[in-house]
């Protein structure tokens, strides 16, 4: 552990891949840490800039909470990850690239980081080649430097890519000792490791520093009751659905707001922000439920007010949900755009 760490690539037993010499200013800790006190974390309260439009106006994050991207495979969720590590407002980047394809790596710190970010960023790779003790020892060496960097009062975002390769690892090693399978395959040791893993992100003792994480999430089959997808979807305080059809038709990111919730938008949004937030996601799943009679030609224009509004504005609302990987969006010019298209 320790700020040598900045700006490099390590794998999960903390050797450098990055070719950039020994670590310095490093120290040796354990990585397993008692739990906080339920009692002692500062709830969640204020609002954090993540960058990307759709989720700032409609799916606002608080400092410290735990979300989910749950998607099927090439749907976008390394492409958002590596929008949020970019843009949002952070003293420390911590990636955990866990189970996932080797060539991410590079691509991730080069393309996705850059120089500018990559001084405040450390990141963890155990690709899927390695044996799944490492891919789970590489998830608990990230959550813990993100522990270490919120214990000096920094605020962290976690990036863990992917939750669902930390339970298959699980699996493996649980099924070759014998554990017997419980749900489609995992055996229950899978869904006690979850909640052990994630608990420990949040905010600090009595406000000193924060992990505000996003992990992954791998709906198998596009399938949104997956059990792991259902088990992780229990524990965090919200959820971003990316949506295969939105994808196939070019919408990025690709995130499908009817299902997606942020579970303390409420707590750390203006009532101002939570109302057209509200009246935006309405107009919009009016339009959505409508879609097949309108294309088809079977609605009639005039029977019925509120799809009226809801046809006239789906072409202002769909332009301020897409959102090129290299733009960036404030919060404050989110909530203007988007009042700005309820009240075209």
């Amino acid at each position: 552990m320790g700020s040598g760490l900045l700006g490099r690539v390590v794998d999960s037993q903390g050797q450098p891949l990055d070719h950039g010499g020994p670590l310095q200013d490093v120290v040796a800790l354990p990585m397993d840490r008692s739990p906080i006190n339920a009692m002692e974390r500062d709830p969640v309260r204020e609002p954090l800039d993540t960058g990307v439009r759709a989720i700032n106006a409609l799916l606002t994050v608080g400092r410290g909470q735990r979300l989910g991207l749950f998607a099927g495979s090439g749907v976008g969720k390394s492409v958002l990850l590596g929008m949020m590590a970019r843009y949002t407002q952070a003293d420390v980047i911590v990636v955990g690239l866990i189970g996932e394809r080797g060539r991410e790596v590079k691509e991730f710190v080069e393309d996705i980081l850059g120089e500018e970010d990559r001084g405040r960023a450390v990141v963890v790779a155990a690709p899927a080649d390695a044996p799944p003790l490492l891919r789970m020892q590489g998830a608990a060496y990230a959550t813990a430097m993100a522990e270490h960097f919120r214990d000096q009062g920094r605020h962290v975002l976690l990036l863990m890519d992917s939750l669902t390769r930390y339970a298959m690892a699980q699996r493996e090693i649980a099924l070759a000792i014998g554990e017997p399978p419980a749900t489609k395959g995992y055996p229950p040791s899978c869904f006690a490791k979850l909640p052990a893993l994630v608990e420990r992100s949040g905010n600090g003792l009595n406000g000193r520093g924060s992990i505000t994480a996003f992990y992954t999430v791998l709906s198998e089959g596009d399938d949104q009751q997956d059990p792991i997808a259902d088990a992780a979807r229990a524990i965090l305080d919200g959820h971003i659905v990316l949506s295969r059809a939105l994808a196939e038709s070019g919408h990025y990111p690709a995130i499908d707001i009817e299902q997606s919730a942020s579970r303390v938008m409420h707590n750390v949004v203006p009532r101002t922000h939570f109302d057209l937030a509200r009246g935006f996601r309405a107009i919009y799943s009016r339009y959505q439920k409508s879609r097949d009679l309108i294309q088809v030609g079977a609605y009639m224009s005039g029977s019925d007010p509120l799809l009226d509004e809801a046809i006239r504005l789906q072409p202002g609302m769909t332009a301020f949900l897409q959102q090129d990987m290299f733009e960036a969006a404030a919060m404050d010019d989110c909530l203007v755009a988007m009042d700005q298209v309820l009240n075209a």
